[in-house]
């Protein structure tokens, strides 16, 4: 670890780059999902698909406070990167392990022991709720295993180490690939064996990034108790935000399930379909949150702002790009999608209005995205937490409440689709005005007007430096 790798060269190479190997590991996760969906549904119980529906929602929650805690480590690990204050970065990492390993264990026993409360609130009934609670009794004591991995992989994007970061994930859904079968069928487990897997692949993913992190940077340091609480302040200032900005989401998430509920378990089973799907789709576009992070977070540590602006604007013409693509994709395919997992009418419609109508709007969502990764690497995770706690609320509630009134269960979705949008528009704007701030800075003139910035603004394609200028 001897540069910061992200201040020089194309951004959008770098965006291009970040954003496809981190989606690799995580489309292979979410496919393994995908995949656990498949053979639950082998079974021929449409309770499983609707169990794993009210399940999700409730991981979700627990999954969202763990990336909360992982931008934490993210952004202060890049930012001290870009400084190239490498001693610092290394402190953070540790100190923030050790806050992950407490608070995701306090976090993970609250909701062990009131699990039959959350599957409840969701709506769940009869077998569907016995379902669930039986899943996530043994997935949700694995959330702190689960916080170490995530940072572990935040840390390594965080040097520019996208590609074990990428392997870690990867052996991760491999893991769960394995296993899926041999606990559902093998052994006859049924959801209890896909949770197993699940579990068993979390502890590969925090195996194979945590190596990379001591082993090959070298980025641990010794732990030490004095140190800890003057980085906390740091810590808890991206942390915070970030927990309630990423929690907002599963909440309302839990909101369109609960009601979905009423309309029975074929749509929340058809729910289910597309929460496993929607990830597999556009896991690069959940990737690029991550990904772009540690590009912004080392230029913003550099003061290079025009290189923020830059990989900001790269960040949202390669998600239009990519959902663009996924969508026309989608809109050919969903009577093949309904097919597969057996689902019935009901179930189907849901699918159908998913692929041809929601996925388009995955374009404002990937802005949301960029937009969070923006507010949390340039010192400014209130902000992120606004516009998705606002998502999660005013974008969320009266638009799926007056979608299921009017429209049924395909209102609830399409409601959420059109609030989300609202807030994806609203948080790039906001984000390019920040950036603008940051460019009006004389600290930032007069670094540029060294010999280094004429170099770093020469590799940017839209700088107004002269040729004459330029090495």
């Amino acid at each position: 670890m001897k540069e910061a790798k992200f201040t020089t060269g194309s951004t959008m190479r770098h965006v291009t780059v970040m954003s496809l190997s981190a989606s690799v590991g995580i489309l292979a996760l979410f496919m393994v999902d995908l995949i656990d969906m498949y053979f639950l549904s082998l079974l021929g119980e449409i309770e499983l698909a609707s169990a794993i529906g009210y399940a999700g929602s409730i991981l979700f929650f627990t999954t969202s406070v763990c990336i909360g805690l992982s931008i934490a480590i993210g952004a202060l690990v890049s930012r001290s990167v870009g400084a190239k204050n490498f001693e610092q970065a290394g402190r953070y990492l540790v100190n923030g392990y050790a806050v992950i390993l407490v608070l995701t264990s306090a976090f993970a026993s609250l909701i062990w022991f009131t699990i039959p409360v959350w599957v409840d609130l969701l709506g769940a009934k009869g077998r569907a709720a016995e379902l669930s609670i039986a899943y996530l009794k043994i997935m949700i004591p694995s959330m702190p295993v689960l916080g170490l991995a995530m940072s572990s992989g935040a840390a390594l994007r965080a040097v520019g180490d996208a590609r074990r970061s990428m392997m870690s994930t990867l052996t991760g859904g491999a893991v769960n690939a394995i296993f899926d079968p041999i606990f559902i069928f093998g052994l006859n487990l049924g959801v209890e064996g896909a949770a197993i897997a699940s579990v068993f692949a979390r502890f590969s993913i925090l195996g194979m990034a945590f190596y990379p992190v001591w082993k090959h940077h070298r980025l641990l340091v010794p732990f030490e108790v004095r140190k800890l609480s003057s980085d906390l302040k740091d810590f808890f200032s991206i942390a915070l935000p970030a927990i309630v900005t990423n929690a907002s989401t599963p909440i309302g998430t839990g909101y369109v399930t609960a009601a979905m509920a009423k309309f029975g378990d074929s749509v929340v089973a058809g729910l289910s379909i597309t929460g496993r799907l929607t990830p597999v789709a556009f896991g690069v576009v959940f990737a690029v949150s991550g990904a772009v992070g540690p590009i912004i977070g080392q230029n913003y540590g550099a003061k290079i702002f025009p290189r923020v602006r830059s990989t900001i604007r790269d960040s949202l013409v390669f998600v239009a790009a990519y959902v663009g693509v996924v969508s026309i994709v989608l809109f050919i395919i969903p009577h093949w999608i309904g097919q597969i997992f057996n689902m019935d009418q009901e179930a189907q419609q849901i699918i159908d209005v998913f692929c041809r109508y929601i996925a388009i709007t995955y374009i404002l969502t990937g802005a949301t995205f960029v937009g969070n990764a923006a507010f949390n690497n340039l010192g400014k995770p209130n902000y992120s937490t606004i516009v998705n706690v606002g998502k999660a609320t005013i974008g969320t509630i009266p638009f799926v409440y007056f979608g299921g009134q009017w429209f049924g269960a395909t209102g609830v979705i399409l409601g959420q689709a059109v609030g989300s949008s609202v807030f994806g528009m609203l948080s790039i704007l906001w984000v390019f005005a920040i950036v603008r701030q940051f460019e009006k800075q004389p600290a930032t003139q007069s670094h540029l007007s060294t010999q280094d910035g004429i170099d770093r603004r020469c590799s940017l394609r839209d700088t107004n430096v002269a040729v004459k200028q330029c090495p």
